[in-house]
């Protein structure tokens, strides 16, 4: 072996080490014998490079996946056709209980509503409507953003209003919603997101109201039912349960969900409890505008007809009729006991006008007197504008003579 004058050996007498602490064989082979044996070999050819297999854990994802969205499609179809067995049956029954109605009769009744219902009918009507822009308030308090009262009471009014004639909430309460919350500076995702919310409260207190029918009034819904007592009961408690379990769950931390796409942060104990208290005020003002059109003599006291009202109600949703039309006077036809046809169905059509139909009235007027006095002021800031720009233009003028 070679060595420098330092006596030490040459770098390139040393063998390499690989980091693993092997020697590299390839430094102790003699040149020659390297340049044979990569001749002797030829070129290197490497193995074409196959595509990885997928990971087991990538493949059970996308099995859940698909589970996923094959129980989602077999759910939107069983959901189409409950509702359209829920709206078939109800158009059954609904035509076969008009065919032999007496018309004189149905005049009778008509004319026979006193003024004194109809103003009870209206400040209730007024009442529930009031409870409504509580919502709207409950879901902007939850989404921290400041809007005006009299805007919220504004969009939520019109919305309700529009939406409950027209139906498809979703599309028609966002539309409303988003023209009159965009104009203050809500964003899109927090009115998609105020409509659900509010939608959630409303069936909060379709629940609590249920329940509580079921639960205090167990044997006189028996009698519309047909249910024995203890079931009412059972199913009362059930729906009791469920709302507390709800809170306790919603109160123990902050909890997100994802509904039609959209990323919420639930209510905690506090809005919750609101929630369910405005959607109790809603459902019992709206059931006493009914209640309080039908004769003096009707059978049922006002709880069990408000449990009553609230199950037509639910299938009216169900059946995603606009307000459950047709599917809601069927329910009530039926089951309302000790009153008339014609007479029950006065009472519904003088609903249908008063909480319906004049509501939405007064919201298309709302909706284009708000839209002119915008484009009022929009107007008239432009002049103001202009005429500004005028009197700068005139002293510009003056001074430069």
């Amino acid at each position: 072996m070679k060595k420098h004058m330092s006596g030490r050996p040459s770098r390139d007498d040393v063998p390499a080490k690989r980091k693993d602490g092997f020697l590299d064989q390839g430094v102790l082979e003699k040149p020659e014998a390297r340049a044979s044996r990569i001749v002797r070999s030829g070129p290197e050819r490497r193995p074409s490079a196959a595509p990885e297999p997928k990971s087991a854990i990538g493949e059970k994802r996308e099995r859940i996946q698909r589970r996923r969205a094959f129980g989602r499609a077999i759910g939107r179809k069983l959901a189409i056709g409950f509702s359209v067995l829920i709206a078939a049956v109800s158009i059954y029954v609904l035509a076969r209980t008009l065919a032999a109605l007496d018309l004189d009769a149905l005049r009778r009744a008509i004319a026979a509503t006193g003024g004194d219902q109809i103003a009870a009918a209206a400040a209730l009507t007024a009442l529930s409507f009031l409870a409504l822009t509580g919502y709207d308030a409950l879901a902007l308090r939850q989404l921290r953003a400041r809007v005006a009262y009299l805007t919220t009471a504004l969009a939520s009014f019109t919305s309700y209003s529009v939406s409950f004639v027209l139906g498809f909430p979703l599309i028609t309460a966002g539309t409303v919603r988003y023209w009159i919350y965009s104009q203050v500076g809500v964003s899109a995702s927090k009115v998609a997101s105020v409509t659900l919310i509010a939608g959630v409260t409303f069936w909060f207190g379709m629940i609590f109201v249920l329940a509580a029918g079921l639960t205090f009034r167990a044997e006189s819904i028996s009698a519309v039912n047909q249910f024995s007592p203890t079931i009412n009961l059972l199913i009362g408690l059930s729906l009791f349960a469920g709302l507390l379990a709800y809170l306790a769950w919603a109160s123990m931390r902050r909890r997100k969900v994802r509904l039609h796409g959209f990323r919420l942060q639930l209510p905690g104990f506090g809005v919750t409890l609101g929630q369910i208290a405005l959607g109790v005020v809603d459902q019992c003002a709206a059931a006493g505008v009914l209640f309080v059109l039908l004769p003096a003599h009707s059978a049922l006291d006002f709880p069990t007809f408000a449990t009553t009202y609230v199950f037509a109600c639910i299938l009216g949703v169900a059946s995603n009729a606009p307000g459950g039309i047709g599917v809601f006077e069927a329910t009530m036809l039926k089951a309302v006991p000790g009153v008339a046809q014609e007479q029950m169905l006065a009472s519904l059509l003088m609903f249908r006008a008063v909480y319906y139909i004049a509501p939405f009235i007064l919201a298309l007027a709302l909706l284009g007197a708000h839209e002119a006095t915008r484009r009022w002021k929009g107007l008239r800031e432009a002049m103001e504008r202009a005429d500004a720009q005028g009197d700068e233009a005139d002293d510009g003028a003056e001074a430069s003579t």
